[in-house]
């Protein structure tokens, strides 16, 4: 099973249309490929410090460009990696810094129109965690509270969709209380009467 998955993995590279042509080109003249990695993403991505990362789609990422290097009959492939963030890292794939991302980047309909997806290895679902004496018991009684997500684009989307959908009286306020936390959503002030 691991081992079909890196080979569909690698194909679904390596079978892809003209930019990941030039890619592979790049790939095979530098002898070379650069991973985008996340710093802090969970079991997925993450650093051990002095240039070293680790997590399952690290991993991914490294079977797979073990089996780039072979279907380019490459001796060596040496592996760079370039920390990204959710803010670049559609970016650095584009312009070409990073050859492949292993974060949890979403795989929409949206950034299919700028980059190409593998295979879909991980899901996930945006949740809400409140103090169990909080009392909180349904998303409605959320409106007017101070509501903190990470940056990554679903959890924003996610608190901003339910607040103008319902019509909270909340405001989007910048906060950093993580390395990637900055996205929250601040009872609105009252207006005057």
């Amino acid at each position: 099973m691991k081992k079909s998955f890196v080979a569909l993995a690698a194909l679904s590279l390596l079978s892809l249309g003209a930019a990941q042509a030039d890619t592979l080109a790049k790939i095979k003249a530098a002898k070379s490929a650069t991973m985008g990695v996340r710093e802090s993403s969970g079991a997925l991505s993450f650093t051990l410090g002095d240039g070293k990362y680790a997590g399952f789609h690290v991993e991914v990422c490294q079977r797979v460009l073990a089996d780039v290097q072979k279907k380019l009959a490459l001796p060596a492939l040496d592996i760079k990696y370039q920390a990204v963030t959710s803010q670049n890292r559609i970016p650095l794939v584009q312009n070409g810094t990073v050859d492949i991302e292993c974060g949890s980047t979403t795989n929409n309909a949206a950034r299919q129109k700028d980059v190409s997806f593998a295979v879909t290895t991980y899901v996930e679902e945006v949740r809400i965690a409140v103090k169990t004496s909080s009392g909180i018991t349904s998303i409605n009684q959320l409106n007017g509270k101070n509501v903190a997500t990470t940056t990554a684009p679903p959890a924003c989307s996610t608190c901003a969709s339910t607040s103008v959908r319902r019509a909270w009286t909340s405001r989007k306020s910048s906060a950093r209380t993580t390395p990637t936390a900055s996205c929250c959503w601040k009872p609105a002030a009252p207006t005057p009467s």
